[in-house]
This record gives structure tokens, C-alpha cells and sequence, in this order.
């Protein structure tokens, strides 16, 4: 099976949904609501951030949401929040035509339906008979590249013996067979788990053999807010004239801060790296404010926290005002799926995090990475199949 899938072989049949015609959304009510366990685990273990310990191998036992309409049709997907919230909303969806819930133009017709935002994607484009980003209003999908997501700091265990700096360069070597041509690289090691000068050094280390053993892949960094602007520069100084395609979250974001990275981003010849933020604890009012004046220069909320639904209706507003995106997708290759859609249909995003799941039991299927960028599936709703029950 070609790797640039985001799976491998699964032992267990697979179904995809899709009906033999496509039918109005006005036909179908809401039917029944379901839940299926389904393994996303990653094809290794991750280590630690500037913030974080251990990620492990990801969600092995992953809970996602299935909807069925009294017409056969059946789409499915990542739910925002716990069945909980869900079945707190049943009997206010069950019974109800999918037009009432969904608007193919712009999403669900009510915030209330958040938790289902992505579920009631797939399960349009499904009774529709369209990819959702075809469904979305795209002719043809706008591709984006993709980058890897996995790049932690390996080096650093087991704490008994730790690995070095070939570890690092092992899994991008691993990233890159699988056809990735971008690696973003975590960095801040000396805000928790080092002292900071000799994190420092190991950040710009790390960086540096990357850029040395990959010179054909483009590199992004993620300091997961454990920097100081004078850290930072620092860092900058350390790692010379390697480019960089995006700098993720140096420090929380704050006007001061990030407007004295700029200027010296622009004093130094990086004006046209991407400046990154709005993943963890975004302030929203503040990161308008930076992008008023193209402080900031790419937005990162989460595809499934943010909303799907709120996405497609920020993606204009960015566009018009010269910001790229590029939804936060970790921890789920459901969600860089769902970015390709997004993507796919409103462009305006350079790049995608991809999140690789190399032994799970979902069908990817046509969502797979070709030539270094993320195709999105052509097949009705997201293209993604689930195991059989």
C-alpha cells in the first residue's frame, strides 16, 4: 500500500458511506445517533514540548459520532466534546430534516449544533452526493502542502539514556520517506526540561542538523509560548540564514511582544516568514488587533474547537485582510482530513499539519499526501470509511 496514505492496512472490512443517487437534504431526517471507537495511534512514540511530557503513541481508543437518516444515509465524524453534550441535544435533533440542521452554503444553521459540526459536513456531502469541499462551492480543490506535526524532543529520552540528536533526525528521516517535504520542529527546551542556556544551544543544534540532512525539506518551528522575545532572538541568531517557513508561538501572544519580533524579523531579511498564532488559549481580540497590521500573519485556532462552521465564515475575513490559515489539526488525522477540506475549497492556506496514523482501522482513502501537498478525497462527504461495526 503506498505510506502516503495517512493509514495502513486495516485487518477488519471498511465501510464508506455513500447512497446510489443524490437525493435533497430535505428528504432525510435525522434517524438515529451513534458512537464508534476507532484506533488513530501514531506510527511512533512523541516525546515532550517546552510545555508538555510525554505524548506516547495518540489516541488508541478515539470516540466519534455517526449520524443516520431514516433514508439510509449515514455520515460520521469527530464530535466537539463528549457524548454527554451530545445526547443532552438528542431529542432536539432526532426527528428533524438535515436541511433544518445544515446549510451546505454556509454550515450549521444554529451554534447549538456545534458538537455535530463536523458529522453533519459528512453527512451533507453524503446525501448530496459531493465531496464536502466540492459541496463547499470549489470547482476543483486548491492543494496545499503538508508538514509534520511529530517532531518533539526525541533527544531528550528515556531520561535514563537519552537518545541525542540522531533521534531527532531519525523520525525526520521517517517523516520524510513518508512524503513529507515540511517538518515543523518543536523547540523550547530550555524553559522546562533543560537549563535555558544549554536548551537554547540544543534548540539551535536540532535545527541546524535538520536543515543539514534535509536540505530539500522546508522547516517550520513551534516554541509552544516558551520564549521571551530576547530568547527568541537569541535563537534566531544561533540558527544563522537557515529559513524558516513559520514561526509558531514563540510566547503567548501579546501586542508588545510580538510587534518587537516583527521589527526584527523585518530588520533581518525575514519578512516573509510566517508569523503564527491562535492555537493554545487564543486572545482572540488580540490576535485581530496583530493582524490589522500584518503583525501576525497566519492563524492557527483548532478545525474542531474553533468550529468548522466558524472557519468557513473567518477563512473571507482573512483573505480580504492578507492572512493565511492553517487550522491546528494535533492529536487527530481526522482533523488534518478535515483542513484538506477546508482548504481544498477556500484555499488561503500554504499548509496543513499532518498528523500521521499509520495503524488505525479508518479508511483514509483518497485523503493522502502526493508530491509533498494533501489531496482531499473526491468521494461523497470526507471520503473517510470506518471499520465495520
Amino acid at each position: 500500500m503506498n505510506r502516503r496514505t495517512f493509514i495502513s492496512a486495516s485487518a477488519g472490512a471498511v465501510t464508506l458511506p455513500g447512497l446510489a443517487k443524490p437525493t435533497s437534504l430535505a428528504e432525510h431526517r435525522i434517524d438515529a445517533i451513534e458512537y464508534r471507537t476507532v484506533n488513530l495511534s501514531w506510527p511512533r512514540h512523541v516525546g515532550r514540548n517546552s510545555s508538555k511530557g510525554l505524548h506516547g503513541r495518540g489516541p488508541a481508543r478515539h470516540t466519534v459520532c455517526l449520524l443516520k437518516t431514516d433514508q439510509g444515509a449515514m455520515g460520521w465524524g469527530q464530535m466537539q466534546g463528549n457524548r454527554r453534550g451530545i445526547k443532552a441535544q438528542k431529542d432536539q435533533v432526532i426527528g428533524k430534516k438535515v436541511s433544518e440542521l445544515i446549510d451546505p452554503a454556509q454550515g450549521i444553521r444554529q451554534a447549538a449544533w456545534h458538537a455535530l459540526d463536523v458529522p453533519l459536513h459528512d453527512l451533507a456531502g453524503v446525501i448530496l452526493g459531493l465531496p464536502v469541499w466540492q459541496m463547499m462551492g470549489a470547482d476543483k480543490p486548491q492543494l496545499s502542502k503538508v508538514y509534520s506535526g511529530m517532531i518533539y524532543f526525541d533527544d531528550l529520552d528515556p531520561e535514563d539514556n537519552p537518545a541525542g540528536i540522531d533521534k531527532v533526525l531519525e523520525n525526520c528521516a521517517w517523516d520524510r520517506d513518508y512524503g513529507y517535504r515540511q517538518l515543523k520542529v518543536k523547540i523550547g527546551r530550555g524553559n522546562k526540561w533543560m537549563p535555558p542556556a544549554e536548551g537554547l544551544k540544543r534548540d539551535i543544534e536540532v535545527v541546524r542538523a535538520i536543515h543539514a540532512s534535509f536540505p530539500d525539506c522546508e522547516i517550520l518551528v513551534d516554541g509552544n509560548n516558551g520564549f521571551t522575545v530576547e530568547t527568541f532572538i537569541r535563537f534566531l541568531e544561533g540558527i544563522g540564514d537557515i529559513p524558516l517557513f513559520w514561526i509558531e508561538e514563540p510566547f503567548h501572544e501579546t501586542p508588545v511582544e510580538w510587534r518587537a519580533l516583527k521589527a526584527w524579523l523585518v530588520a533581518h531579511g525575514r519578512e516573509k516568514t510566517y508569523r503564527a498564532d491562535g492555537e493554545a488559549r487564543p486572545d482572540f481580540p488580540v490576535l485581530e488587533q496583530l493582524e490589522k497590521d500584518r503583525t501576525l500573519t497566519m492563524r492557527l485556532n483548532d478545525i474542531c474547537g474553533y468550529g468548522f462552521t466558524k472557519w468557513r465564515a473567518l477563512m473571507p475575513t482573512l483573505k480580504a485582510g492578507g492572512i493565511a490559515a492553517s487550522p491546528h489539526t494535533w492529536g487527530s488525522a481526522l482533523k488534518t482530513v478535515y483542513t484538506a477540506h477546508l482548504a481544498a475549497a477556500y484555499g488561503n492556506t500554504p499548509t496543513i499539519e499532518g498528523v500521521t496514523s499509520a495503524d488505525s482501522d479508518v479508511d483514509f482513502g483518497e485523503n493522502r499526501i502526493v508530491q509533498a501537498c494533501l489531496h482531499p478525497s473526491s468521494r461523497p462527504g470526507f471520503g473517510l470509511g470506518l471499520p465495520a461495526a
